[in-house]
Parts: C-alpha cells; sequence; structure tokens
C-alpha cells in the first residue's frame, strides 16, 4: 500500500472527497491540516501551480485536484471500485463530475459576493439546480444503481449548500422550485452509507456561521 498522506482541512467538500475514496478503499492514511492563511511550504512545494488543497501523496509522490485524486485512488487501490466498470457508464460518471465542478464556484459566490456579482452567481445557480433537479428526478445515483464517482464529486450541492444556506438565509434550493433536487438532497445525507463518510453537519454549519459572521462584521 505504501506511505499515504493527505494535506487538506478538515471542513473542505475536495478533501473530504478524497477522504470518502480512501474509506471506500479501507486505506489508511496520515492527514495533514493545512493553513491557507499561511500556507506551508509542503503546500506549496507539492502543488506549485494552484497552490491549493487537497494533495494527496503516495510514497512520496504528490498529485493535486480532487478527482483526479480519487480516480487515482481508485486504480492505484484493492477494494469496491468507485468508477463503474462499464466504459459507458465511467464516461457518464466523469461528465457529471466535471459538470459539478464546472458549477460549483458560481453556486459558492451566490455566498461569498454581494450586489450584482451575487445575482449573477444567483442566476447561474438556479440554471445548475434545474439541471439537476431534472437528472435525479426518481434516482438515488447519478449512474446507474451504485454510488460511485459521480455521487463523491456532488458531495458539496449534497451537502454543504444547505449548510451555506442556512449559515447565511440564502436559500437557493427550495422544494417549490426543485422538488426532485431536494428530495435527491434528503437521501444523501440520510443514506446510513453516506453518513459514515460525511463530516458532522453540526460541526460544518458552527465553522461556517462563524465564518460568514465574520466577513459581515469586517465590511461594517
Amino acid at each position: 500500500m505504501g506511505d499515504v498522506k493527505l494535506l487538506g482541512l478538515w471542513y473542505s467538500p475536495f478533501v473530504h472527497r478524497v477522504e470518502w475514496a480512501l474509506k471506500i478503499k479501507g486505506v489508511e492514511y496520515e492527514f495533514i491540516e493545512e493553513n491557507l492563511q499561511n500556507k506551508s511550504p509542503l503546500l506549496l512545494e507539492s502543488n506549485p501551480i494552484h497552490k491549493k488543497i487537497p494533495v494527496f501523496f503516495h510514497n512520496g509522490k504528490p498529485i493535486c485536484e480532487s478527482m483526479v485524486i480519487v480516480e487515482y485512488i481508485d486504480e492505484a487501490f484493492e477494494g469496491p471500485s468507485i468508477l463503474p466498470k462499464d466504459p459507458y457508464d465511467r464516461a457518464i460518471a466523469r461528465f457529471w463530475a466535471k459538470f459539478l465542478d464546472d458549477k460549483l464556484q458560481a453556486i459558492a459566490k451566490t455566498f461569498f459576493f454581494k450586489g450584482e456579482e451575487e445575482e449573477k452567481a444567483k442566476g447561474e445557480a438556479y440554471e445548475t439546480l434545474k439541471v439537476l433537479d431534472s437528472e435525479v428526478k426518481d434516482k438515488k445515483f447519478f449512474v446507474a444503481d451504485k454510488f460511485g464517482f459521480a455521487d463523491i464529486a456532488a458531495n458539496f450541492v449534497g451537502l454543504w449548500l444547505g449548510v451555506f444556506e442556512e449559515a447565511t438565509g440564502i436559500v437557493l434550493a427550495t422544494r417549490e422550485k426543485f422538488p426532485n433536487f431536494c428530495a435527491w438532497r434528503d437521501e444523501y445525507i440520510n443514506c446510513t452509507q453516506n453518513k459514515e463518510y460525511l463530516p458532522p453537519r453540526d460541526e460544518l454549519l458552527a465553522h461556517f456561521q462563524a465564518r460568514f459572521q465574520a466577513a459581515a462584521a469586517a465590511l461594517k
């Protein structure tokens, strides 16, 4: 199995994607907490291009970008498959993982920006939720009948989005507008398997409530 380390932050959805994959595979690893306000030499040396988390180390070699890492873990370690075996299903899983990554920034901007930027981000977020609402109708998983690659990529919309909504009072995903998405999200959060791998919601909420309150106070 070799030496396995993960550089990240406990509240990051991107880091938890990697942790999720490691736990599915049953891989033991060392977690190294990063400080983004004072980035460590390890982070700057191992991810010199983007200088962001997560960074995964296997036998001393660094790998960056959460879903790239998840795919590497799936290929490098024994255990249950994360990507589907069928080539078509694999392609579909990669498509939805990329879609979710591409749209995540616009959704997050809704909570971190104000004025015109916030309104523009809201419009993009609603379009994304509309697509997801259609895609997950009567579905538990994104691809076939098994939790996998795309579902791990969906962890932000599955858990963190609701935490951000509660922490800020800005609610994007209402049951009136997006009933299928909300039903899917309920299943995602409450599924016994998912609960085992997701961070405690109350701890996430407390963290982001404090963070958003501090940001609001700084603007006064």
